[in-house]
């Protein structure tokens, strides 16, 4: 292949990072630089350049998501000669070594893998073995705990040697326990998939000495948001040619919360003593006061790479800063904002993203969505495999495969209402844990000794599974679901209810069977020998994340917190909410490390916007049942004055002041345009159009100019106080 091609469009950089073969290399990839694109590029360049087999690259990344967009790139460049790669996100990876060496560890290759109901069962079923309340003992944090431990690298033995007061060795007990209940139930939970293959690496070399000998290449994406388990999996697979490249910005690690260790990319230079490092620091996304404003925030954190980003894009509006009353006035702001732009200058909805720092701070602004029909989605709710109608499916399936799954087990053994209460259960569990039995055999034990109408519906589910299994297990995952559905009684029983909700979870039936069809189709002409196409997509499905079914609509405003932001881009950004205790979050900032990651999550946030960033803060806000006084954020102060546009004073406001003389401040500029108001033609009786409330007739005046004030009837909104100054009023 022609290298024109495969560096064709690259800046000088870029082109660096590409070339550098040999090696390890850190690349500093600023928000909006490209990274993607050298990554795409590199493969390219190893394989259609340098005539590396694709089999011998190993490349990671964090989301599904990015995964495909690389594959899609690299595929487009090369075509077949991309046939091999292994590019996939961290866990998946795992799971396919863990698919076929798993044994070593005297694991079954047929394990299932558990998401974050399922491993919260997990824990409450060991706090009840150990006979502890999970009303005293909250099942949550314990769960968090465990899940802490995994991403340091840590099996019980050696989190029990960490353990440094009886909190802790309790913890380490049900941490034990909950080990034993996954192995029990042939299942592994997401950070299994990390630790157990750092393990199997670890107690046997020659596992690892295969993967070595087969991955010359190892490419890691968004490495600032490795933990440390990942970090040892890494290094481990690149121990023997010591070719690695490393992509990711330490202004963007905003994951400490779940294990993300910044040190990681930080000391990159101390663990690889020749590594190279190439600094990305052209910007393809923000305008330059976008970009400076963000830099400058983020330049007040210590644990950093020095760098300069710059954008060659010329122009660009200032930041703009919003200082709101209250919430309802904060909200009001920004959807009066999207409403007259979109009719002003016909920007689609698609172009808008309300970012915040907590979910809860969305409702305000879904409440005056909703006034004015604006079409909106909320990313980060319930994604879809989530839904309890696709999950108890999904129950059924992963039964079907596995029917030691005792958590699948208890999610659909009475779903549909078949007669089987929790008194059966948790019987049929005591009677089981006594035998050493799996659940399902539990029920069937318990059904030997239990009165005739009990047994006899136990019986029933027990035959109707193993019916499930035996006919169907081997079919088209779509027809596999159909049959379930069918078999089961859970569509009858829907369609039964007859109510909208019910209809609402026979659509998302219906799109899990399509779901199903397009991983048929996607996989018909590459079988897996030794796995079923039913196992393949209970796999996929598990290990899809939160951002993976984000998909972007042209005519939606996304609604998100900052961290469900983070890889995205939208011409226009709202930042709301920016005060202490909310942004920075109280939580984070009690300690110099908190505070610094909580600046950077400012910086991804502000980073999100090309075109337009508003920067917004209230000075009262409803929290906790009552009113709090707010103080605006740390961090507006460290954006320099002369890239903010619309603030007179950036001090606090006192908490008598009333909106009208909040109003009458001179120190927001909303491009409105005012000539009847200056004239002094608007009277009463005329007729106007307001950009948020329609069509009315003004009722009476009090004022002058720009200062007028108008009761105005709207013919859809009713009758609304507008001044002037903010109003935007064409005459009709």
């Amino acid at each position: 292949m022609r290298i024109e091609s495969i560096l064709d469009g690259l800046n000088d950089q870029q082109r660096e990072a590409v070339e550098c073969v040999e090696g390890p290399l850190l690349v500093i990839a600023g928000a909006g630089s490209g990274k993607t694109r050298v990554l795409t590029h590199r493969i390219a360049y190893l394989i259609g350049h340098c005539g590396i087999p694709p089999e011998s690259i190993l490349a990671v990344t964090f989301t599904n998501k990015a995964a495909r967009e690389m594959r899609e790139r690299v595929e487009k460049t090369l075509g077949d000669q991309a046939e091999g790669l292994w590019l996939g996100t961290f866990h998946s990876t795992c799971v396919r070594i863990l698919r076929r060496d798993i044994g070593h560890l005297g694991r079954s290759r047929g394990f299932v893998i558990y998401d974050d109901t399922d491993s919260l069962g997990v824990v409450k079923e060991s706090l009840k073995r150990l006979n502890l309340d999970p009303k005293e003992y909250d099942p949550k944090r314990y769960r968090w705990r465990i899940d802490q431990w995994k991403n340091d690298g840590m099996l019980p033995a050696k989190a029990a040697e960490a353990a440094f007061d009886i909190d802790d060795e309790l913890a380490v007990d049900i941490y034990t326990e909950y080990q034993k209940v996954l192995t029990d139930a042939d299942a592994l939970d997401f950070g299994d998939l990390l630790l157990l293959t750092v393990e199997l690496f670890r107690t046997h070399p020659e596992v690892l000495a295969h993967y070595q000998r087969r991955w010359h290449y190892v490419l890691v994406d968004e490495y600032q948001d490795t933990n440390r388990v990942q970090y040892e999996l890494v290094r481990m697979l690149a121990n023997q040619h010591n070719n690695i490249c490393v992509v990711g910005d330490p202004d963007q690690s905003i994951y400490a919360w779940r294990g993300a260790d910044i040190r990681n990319i930080l000391d990159f230079e101390n663990d690889y003593e020749e590594a190279k490092v190439i600094k990305l620091e052209r910007n393809y996304r923000s305008t330059q006061p976008i970009l400076a404003g963000a830099s400058a925030v983020v330049a007040n954190n210590a644990e950093r790479h020095e760098k300069t980003m710059f954008t060659e894009r010329e122009g660009g509006d200032l930041i703009r800063f919003f200082e709101a009353v209250d919430d309802r006035e904060e909200s009001q702001y920004v959807i009066r904002e999207i409403l007259g732009k979109n009719r002003r200058e016909h920007r689609p909805y698609g172009d808008f993203a309300i970012l915040y720092r907590t979910n809860a701070q969305s409702r305000s602004f879904e409440e005056e969505l909703l006034k004015y029909d604006i079409p909106y989605t909320v990313v980060g709710g319930v994604r879809f495999y989530d839904r309890a109608e696709v999950k108890d499916v999904l129950g059924y399936l992963r039964l079907m495969v596995n029917p030691a799954d005792d958590q699948a087990l208890r999610r659909i053994v009475n779903r549909p209402t078949r007669g089987i209460g929790k008194t059966t259960v948790d019987k049929s569990s005591n009677l089981a844990f006594e035998r050493g039995l799996s659940l399902l055999n539990g029920l069937a034990a318990f059904a030997e000794t239990a009165p005739a109408r009990s047994a006899n519906k136990l019986r029933d589910f027990l035959g109707m599974m193993g019916r499930l299994r035996d006919e169907f297990s081997a079919r088209p995952v779509d027809e596999i679901i159909n049959e379930v559905l069918k078999v089961s009684g859970y569509l009858a029983a829907l369609e039964k209810e007859g109510s909208s909700d019910a209809e609402n979870r026979i659509e998302n039936l219906k799109e899990l069977v399509i779901s199903a069809e397009d991983f048929h189709i996607a996989n018909v002409d590459n079988p897996d020998t030794e796995r079923s196409e039913l196992e393949l997509f209970l796999d996929q499905v598990a290990l899809v994340s939160d951002l993976d079914s984000y998909d972007h609509q042209t005519e939606v405003v996304s609604l998100m917190t900052v961290h469900s932001a983070k890889g995205l881009e939208f011409p226009l950004v709202f930042l709301v909410g920016m005060e202490e205790s909310i942004f920075p979050h109280a939580s984070s900032s009690r300690d110099a490390a908190g505070l610094e990651e909580e600046r950077r999550l400012c910086y991804v946030g502000m980073t999100r916007a090309m075109e337009h960033l508003t920067l917004s803060y209230a000075g009262e806000r409803r929290r906790y049942g009552g009113i709090n006084y707010q103080t605006p954020s740390r961090f507006l102060n460290e954006v320099p004055e002369e890239l903010i546009e619309g603030v007179a004073s950036r001090g606090a406001r006192t908490r008598d002041q009333t909106l009208d003389d909040y109003s009458q401040s001179d120190g927001f500029d909303y491009d409105y345009n005012q000539e009847a108001a200056e004239d002094g033609s608007v009277q009463p009786g005329m007729r106007v159009r307001h950009s948020v409330f329609g069509t009315g007739v003004i009722l009476s005046s009090t004022g002058e100019g720009l200062n007028q004030k108008l009761k105005i009837r709207f013919e859809r909104a009713g009758v609304k106080t507008v001044m002037v100054r903010y109003a935007n009023l064409e005459l009709v």
